[in-house]
């Protein structure tokens, strides 16, 4: 008996570990050092095809003096683009790439919080598997999110589920109305207004079918964390984050106040250098 309860104890204690468990930072720091300060950055072992690439490009000095070349404030600041090195002061930069992809490797304990360094990838429409660039990242500002914002970006993150809600409502015979609405901007060739109704919840019906569905729903912690210190939730479950920022979270809020031009890239050139470091040293 005695044995019985030390081990449904131990069990207890290992499921409790498990339910509130966070990711798990790796043994490599990595320093980012620019014009506005320092950050030390620590990437995610639960996403191991992120973290050896972004460590092999580290190590060859792959980002070494690279731009921050997108920035927008209350967002993120997003680098890597290697056409950044060597571009004049007005090309429009964010296309370049190394010349290959990564599969997405989402994780329900990893979320856009800030500090959070993720990949940037090409749109849905030629990536729907959401695979990551192989070199460009975005580290999150954000912003504070109250409970009705983060509902709002919970249902934007399910953009998928809401539009396929939305059909079966409308064209299953659930809801006349809805199927009404559809076929008046089909047949008025409105389709630039079909194509945006069919991301909003809006039909009683289909809210509530919404709400039944399999969706990827925010945890308490999520929640908490874009409260108190903010984040971009609307990104979760789509790009994948590899890694956060330990150290120097007031750099990331001094480049994102920048001044930019019309395309987000910043007026002045604000270089990055990247480096293993151990015990406050950089690694040779």
């Amino acid at each position: 008996m005695t044995n019985s309860k030390s081990l449904i104890f131990s069990l207890l204690i290992l499921f409790s570990s498990i339910a509130y468990r966070s990711q798990t930072l790796s043994k490599e720091t990595i320093l980012i050092s620019t014009p506005y300060g320092n950050m030390k950055l620590k990437l995610y072992e639960e996403t191991p095809l992120h973290k050896a690439n972004f460590l092999n490009l580290v190590k060859s000095g792959f980002y070494d003096s690279l731009l921050f070349h997108r920035v927008i404030n209350s967002f993120m600041i997003q680098g890597g683009d290697p056409d950044s090195k060597r571009a004049n002061d007005t090309v429009l930069l964010g296309n370049g790439d190394i010349g290959y992809w990564i599969p997405a490797e989402f994780n329900a304990s990893i979320f856009h919080k800030k500090g959070v360094i993720a990949a940037a990838r090409e749109g849905d429409d030629v990536n729907p598997k959401k695979e990551s660039s192989g070199c460009q990242f975005y580290i999150v500002q954000g912003k504070k999110y109250d409970s009705l914002a983060l509902k709002k970006a919970e249902i934007r993150v399910n953009r998928d589920v809401v539009i396929k809600t939305n059909y079966l409502v409308g064209f299953g015979g659930k809801s006349k109305k809805l199927k009404d609405y559809y076929i008046r901007l089909f047949t008025q060739g409105k389709n630039d207004s079909l194509n945006w109704a069919v991301k909003q919840l809006s039909d009683s019906v289909s809210i509530a079918e919404y709400y039944k569905a399999k969706r990827y729903v925010f945890s308490e912690k999520q929640k908490k964390a874009y409260e108190s210190i903010g984040g971009t939730p609307h990104l979760d479950n789509n790009y994948t984050a590899f890694g956060e920022v330990i150290e120097g979270l007031d750099v990331i809020d001094k480049i994102a106040a920048v001044k930019t031009d019309k395309n987000d890239r910043p007026k002045e050139n604000i270089r990055m250098k990247l480096s293993l470091i151990e015990e406050g040293k950089t690694k040779k």
